[in-house]
């Protein structure tokens, strides 16, 4: 009886459909046409950019971005903290496109882009038709692609990096060609210098490489082969950087998240599978709500996998088990939000395994859902957070661009020439790199972000400043411990104010410390908020209202 009420609805739904569905219908006849896939990607990043660029007009870009576009300044090979990927790829934006916030919130968009366009890659070499739109928009219902997207870091990064990858080594794995061996191993050292974390990913594929049921075929040929030998080779220069730099990045991460108590690192392993589990919850739930009977086919589907997708499961399982044993075996926390990127796994594993074809019906439903939940994002839920964070709550970074040029306009005051390096507080200092005019270079090493080490003497005598929130008592103790060194210096307190739709927000307090440089022939200081001017002559110490 529930087969037939379900059956017979979605029958006369496509006999005869509604006047709505229509331009729904259409879209879906062209996924083969080969339009519909690229304008649901791109009207999914056109209205997510929508919303970033409502959500945050009184505040600014997240730490992360910021912190992402200071490391690609220089190129190297590798820094103290994180691989050269986000880097790279932030520098290489910035050498196209301004440096401004809605530049880098296209960047964040057009990576979560290449990631869904990656997905379907894989998926057509499954399904076809309806299937593929079912995929990639149950990957909508999920926070990666929009609302972590847009912190473009070390974690974003591989949204995209890793489906390539994947898409590689099953092209790979299926052809056994050496072109595909090698991308495939090429992809993966990418992803590892994307972030170390990418190991999981390697060591899934090298799980599913042994127990798959062709393992024997492709260990006899040359493609894992030429993989291992063209990723050891696209890693190359950045292990003889690892080898020559004392390996600091290893050393960051244990100090952060490393010496973890095992009972406690058995709660992080339960943490990391539960919030992987909650993540996938809304389309679980869609996908359930569009399946329902058939779900009970799910067992038989499941042992009737074709080898490409049963090499997918195996990928699948190994970035979920791996990440957990190591979280026991070494001590280490393990956050969920860093396997967002391998959540496009099972979507693919659960639409492309099944017997069936939803019905038109459901598909349009759940684009109507995806759509949904897009628009009232941005009508309501948008302007909503950005009255919230400029009159009710705001947080940092609502004042990391005000805080940038007030401090900018102070420093000119002092000297006559471009501030050169900042530190302090790590938002305010990549900020201030970020969004003054003077584009200072970020000076507090990684090896002391979480231990306020003291700036060299050089540095000091080539120009320095430091800025932090005033109610944070860790920087101000730093910087009177910083004055002890400064040759020379002026230590001063300002407010700053956001403004949303003429209304001010609520203000903030920042104590800044500006060191000019050796040698500056500025004589004399103007203080912006009198009229009255400050000559250094008269004492080493100045402190500016």
């Amino acid at each position: 009886m529930q087969l037939d009420y379900f059956s017979v609805m979605a029958a006369r739904s496509a006999a005869s459909p509604a006047r709505w569905r229509k331009p729904f219908l259409r879209w879906l006849d062209g996924i083969e046409a080969g339009w519909a896939i690229p304008a649901l990607i791109t009207a999914f990043a056109a209205i997510w950019l929508l919303f970033l660029s409502i959500a945050y007009l009184s505040g600014d870009l997240h730490a992360d971005a910021l912190e992402t576009w200071s490391v690609g300044r220089q190129f190297a090979w590798g820094n103290a903290k994180h691989p050269p990927l986000m880097g790279w790829a932030a520098y290489g934006w910035t050498q196209v496109f301004p440096l401004t916030d809605w530049s880098f919130q296209l960047l964040a968009m057009t990576n979560a882009a290449v990631a869904l366009w990656a997905v379907d890659l894989i998926s057509r070499r499954f399904v076809r038709g309806d299937s593929r739109a079912v995929v990639l928009l149950l990957l909508m219902l999920l926070p990666a692609y929009q609302f972590h997207a847009q912190r473009f870091n070390a974690n974003t990064v591989l949204l995209a990096v890793w489906p390539l990858a994947t898409y590689c080594f099953l092209r790979s794995y299926e052809s056994r060609a050496a072109g595909w061996a090698a991308a495939a191993g090429a992809f993966a050292a990418l992803a590892m210098l994307g972030k170390y974390y990418s190991v999981f990913l390697i060591g899934s594929f090298v799980l599913a490489a042994i127990v798959h049921p062709q393992r024997a075929a492709y260990f006899r040929s040359c493609a894992p082969w030429v993989s291992a030998l063209t990723g050891l080779i696209v890693l190359g220069p950045h292990i003889h950087w690892l080898a020559t730099s004392g390996a600091t990045p290893f050393a960051y991460a244990l100090q952060v998240h490393g010496g973890i108590p095992l009972g406690q690192s058995f709660l992080e392993a339960g943490a990391f599978l539960l919030g992987l589990a909650a993540t996938l919850a809304l389309p679980a739930l869609a996908w359930v709500l569009s399946a329902q009977f058939r779900l009970k086919h799910f067992p038989a589907d499941f042992r009737a996998m074709s080898p490409g997708l049963v090499l997918l499961f195996w990928i699948f399982v190994g970035t979920v088990v791996l990440p957990a044993i190591v979280a026991v075996a070494v001590g280490t926390d393990m956050p969920s939000l860093w396997a967002l990127q391998g959540l496009f796994l099972p979507a693919i594993l659960i639409v492309c395994g099944a017997s069936f074809t939803l019905e038109r019906l459901y598909v349009v439903n759940l684009a109507v859902m995806v759509a949904g939940i897009a628009v009232v994002a941005v009508v309501v839920a948008a302007p909503v957070h950005a009255y919230y964070r400029n009159n009710i709550n705001p947080n940092d970074r609502s004042y990391y661009r005000l805080a940038a040029i007030e401090l900018t306009q102070r420093w000119r005051a002092i000297s006559d020439r471009p501030m050169p390096a900042i530190s302090g507080d790590d938002g305010l200092a990549f900020a201030t790199a970020f969004y003054s005019p003077d584009h200072p270079f970020y000076r507090r090493p990684f090896e002391y972000q979480y231990t306020w080490g003291m700036p060299r003497v050089t540095t000091l005598e080539k120009g320095w400043a430091a800025m932090c929130f005033a109610n944070n008592e860790t920087c101000r103790v730093w910087m009177d411990k910083v004055t002890a060194i400064a040759p020379e210096f002026t230590r001063l307190d300002f407010d700053v104010t956001p403004h949303l739709w003429g209304r001010a927000g609520k203000p903030a307090s920042l104590i800044a410390l500006m060191v000019r440089p050796q040698g500056d022939k500025a004589d004399a200081v103007r203080n912006p908020a009198s009229d009255g001017a400050v000559d250094f002559s008269s004492s080493r110490r100045q402190v500016l209202p």
